[in-house]
């Protein structure tokens, strides 16, 4: 099992309606930017436990770090709902950030869908980042209008599909058969990660037939399509209100060729990139999505020299 090197504490708190649960280690009364890290979709804030580890004590002393479950995700809970809007997470994300930081400005890294939601957030809410990090928050494919009828008709069959139980989420019969997903779809993360983030990301649960199986920290009503499309116009208006410096971070596997199939590229993705107004891009070598499980250090790196620039 891996040995966590900096220990978090759990904080749980209201937010519009919801109990969110969030992990923090450091000094909440520190004078220096909170350090926030938000997570990618159907993941949880302790995903980013390795970079915090492998994060220089120098740069730890004295700073708060944060790092939340979205709602619906890890040990966040509220009222029960059959879809997720992405608008509420960046509404979400402000309440966080007045309970954290006041009217003080902070660092804010976000993975996956978590660098989506940093990325629209700090474009509505410039003057709350002081600067920004991406980890493979590349959005998604552009839409066009005529797309609408069949998407909310998608939307709408999707939901009452998850009313009739049709898309619940894979149990398992063991913490090891989590962290043998997790290793098959990360096939660089090896066994003691595994098997430490398999008692973050699933936990025991009871069945209605009494028995015991795994299950993932994560609302099955995640996976309902979003009604409304994706507009890279909109995309583009936010991304060229963002005051803050970003670093946009990538893995050296092109993951969006594999997700899309020529639908959405690098290219296009870099292209969008030109409307953020301060913007530096970094690979990490030999590194997949979950480039902050595969190379820690030197994303923890890479991280660091970005937020002690002046």
């Amino acid at each position: 099992m891996y040995s966590i090197q900096r220990p978090s504490r759990s904080e749980f708190l209201p937010i519009r309606l919801h109990r969110y649960h969030v992990l923090a280690w450091g000094d909440a009364a520190s004078p220096l930017p909170p350090l926030v890290l938000v997570h990618g979709w159907m993941d949880v804030g302790a995903s980013y436990q390795f970079m915090v580890d492998a994060l220089s004590p120098e740069f730890v002393q004295n700073r708060l770090i944060i790092a939340p479950d979205w709602r619906g995700f890890g040990q966040s809970t509220g009222p029960a709902c059959d879809h997720y809007l992405f608008p509420d997470y960046l509404g979400d994300l402000d309440y966080l950030l007045d309970h954290y930081a006041g009217d003080r400005p902070v660092d804010l890294v976000g993975h996956s869908m978590g660098g989506n939601v940093a990325m629209l957030y700090a474009g509505a809410r410039p003057g709350r980042i002081r600067r920004l990090v991406n980890l493979e928050g590349f959005g998604m494919p552009a839409t066009q209008p005529t797309q609408a009828p069949a998407r909310y008709a998608r939307w709408i069959d999707e939901i009452k599909a998850l009313h009739r139980g049709e898309s619940a989420l894979k149990t398992y019969d063991s913490a090891a058969g989590v962290a043998a997903r997790l290793m098959k779809t990360n096939r660089r993360l090896p066994q003691d990660k595994a098997d430490w983030l398999a008692t973050q990301w699933a936990e025991p649960r009871v069945q209605a037939d009494g028995s015991t199986r795994w299950e993932v920290r994560g609302d099955a009503a995640h996976r309902i399509v979003n009604a409304q499309l994706f507009r890279v116009d909109e995309i583009l208006a936010l991304y060229a209100a963002i005051t803050a410096p970003v670093l946009v971070v990538e893995a050296s596997d092109d993951s969006l060729s594999t997700w899309w199939q020529g639908k959405f590229t690098l290219a296009e993705f870099h292209e969008r990139l030109k409307a953020v107004p301060d913007l530096r891009r970094e690979v990490i070598e030999d590194a997949g999505h979950m480039l902050h499980h595969d190379q820690p250090r030197a994303l923890a790196a890479l991280v660091e020299a970005f937020l002690r620039e002046d």
